[in-house]
């Protein structure tokens, strides 16, 4: 197959812990043309979807990249987007520009439409069964009638990745004015406050679903001392760990619902008993489940996009 990814800049990944270049590799390694273009290589001319792409492969060393080339989207047997949040206007405009594209016959995974639809922290609500108290809104007043409820809550922007810019507030903080001011500057922001879950210190496990179903370990994004986020890129130790009965339940659930919106490769967080997020732009962690585990996630990945 000929498959073209649509990646940050090569030089800003981590060639020891991505994700995508581990599907790359997977995929090379089967013997699959690899070609890679930037967010905005995709364009129209008149009403024609378009990109410039350039050939991929390994190399002993590092890799090596051909011409850049202009293609008709349709003329890959998958184009898998993986460019990372934030989910800001121009991410906005690429998904319509591949929306335009898979109408013209491409084979885009994610479906942009749903990338489009399932923003990452809103999601939850489709699944209430599993979400954690929470509450939406830009209004200050609002945010603090929640906290004097519950008495330790997260705040975080709807468009955050990477644990970016979330806050822990407890009913006696000091700070709870300018966090809030700040957070939802001013009241413009409509930002999401979740009830704190203490199973947090455990770890905000991350659980890989691909074409629908989990795989069956998790990586557990364990927080540093004194922290309150696990994300990795906020310090956290991955540790990678079978599937809980809860953990199963939720994932097969959502799973389902994943598969039928056409979101092939999804990263779910779970703290505790309870769904927290829905990662569907560019879902990490199959290196360090890899690494730790006798399951290897970009295989899985590669065996569903064939099937295809």
């Amino acid at each position: 197959m000929n498959l073209l990814f649509i990646l940050d800049p090569l030089e800003h990944l981590k060639t020891e812990k991505d994700t995508s270049l581990a599907i790359m590799w997977e995929a090379a390694s089967r013997g699959h043309t690899l070609y890679i273009a930037m967010q905005h290589d995709l364009f129209l001319r008149g009403d024609m979807a378009k990109i410039i792409a350039q050939k991929f492969a390994f190399t002993e060393q590092t890799y090596s990249l051909g011409e850049a080339v202009e293609f008709s989207p349709a003329a890959f047997d998958a184009i898998i987007m993986r460019k990372d949040p934030p989910f800001d206007n121009e991410y906005l405009y690429s998904t319509y520009l591949l929306e335009i594209a898979a109408n013209q016959g491409a084979r885009v995974y994610n479906n942009p439409v749903a990338i489009r639809g399932w923003n990452e922290k809103l999601s939850v609500t489709r699944f209430p069964q599993f979400a954690p108290k929470f509450l939406v809104t830009a209004n200050n007043g609002l945010i603090r009638e929640f906290l004097a409820t519950h008495q330790d809550i997260v705040v975080k922007p709807l468009d955050g990745m990477g644990g970016s810019s979330i806050f822990r507030l407890t009913f006696s903080d000091p700070n709870i004015s300018v966090i809030l001011e700040t957070i939802t500057q001013f009241g413009t922001r409509t930002v999401m406050a979740q009830h704190y879950l203490p199973a947090i210190l455990q770890g905000d496990k991350r659980i890989i679903v691909i074409d629908g179903e989990p795989l069956p370990y998790a990586l557990a994004r364990i927080p540093k001392a004194g922290e309150t986020r696990g994300n990795l890129a906020a310090g956290g130790t991955g540790v990678a760990q079978p599937l809980s009965e809860r953990d199963w339940e939720i994932a097969t659930t959502v799973g389902k619902v994943l598969k039928a919106e056409g979101l092939f490769l999804v990263g779910l967080d779970v703290i505790g008993a309870h769904l927290t997020e829905i990662n569907v732009t560019s879902p990490t962690g199959m290196v360090e489940i890899a690494k730790q585990t006798d399951c290897k996630p970009a295989r899985v990945f590669m065996d569903a996009l064939e099937s295809q």
